[in-house]
Parts: C-alpha cells; sequence; structure tokens
C-alpha cells in the first residue's frame, strides 16, 4: 500500500504492481495525469519520495510514475553486485 499526493485536494491510496529503481506501476483510483507531480509515501519502508506520472491508463486505473531521483524506496531486496545472469545454453 502506498498513499499518492498530487497536491490541490489530490490524495489517496494505491497499491505498486511493478516496482524498480526508477518508478513504478502503480494502481489508484485518483485522477491521475501523465505530466503530473506527485509525493508518494510506501506504508512498508516509511519512505517518501517526489515523482511525476508518466502514463495513464484510465481503463484499468494504472499509471506509471518516474521517481525525481532513483532509488529503492519500496523495500525489496536488489540483486547482489556478483549475480550474473546464467544463460540457457550454459544449463545443458
Amino acid at each position: 500500500m502506498l498513499t499518492v499526493d498530487g497536491g490541490a485536494g489530490v490524495k489517496g491510496e494505491g497499491e505498486t504492481i511493478v516496482v524498480n529503481l526508477h518508478g513504478a506501476l502503480i494502481s489508484t483510483e485518483l485522477s491521475l495525469a501523465v505530466g503530473m507531480k506527485i509525493s508518494i509515501g510506501v506504508y512498508l519502508t516509511g519512505k517518501h519520495a517526489q515523482a511525476r506520472v508518466v502514463y495513464v491508463d484510465t481503463q484499468t486505473l494504472h499509471s506509471g510514475i518516474e521517481l525525481d531521483e532513483p532509488r529503492n524506496i519500496w523495500g525489496v531486496s536488489l540483486l547482489p553486485d556478483d549475480w550474473e545472469e546464467t544463460r540457457a545454453s550454459d544449463m545443458h
């Protein structure tokens, strides 16, 4: 769960669908618009960040947001520095 504050009376809750260091795909019933500046608060971590709405799907109520400063506000474990992707050909 997260809080979304778009200013001008646009405040509410939402859920993350996909997250990364640069932003997220969120679900919220708020009326968000592409280009809108918002504040995000993550209940799980207590962290907050400023973001910009970059995508809105009014049918699914999903919005893509880009954090002003890339960072992990979500509380998800990141891959270790020495992690390497195994190619399918290496597994045979």
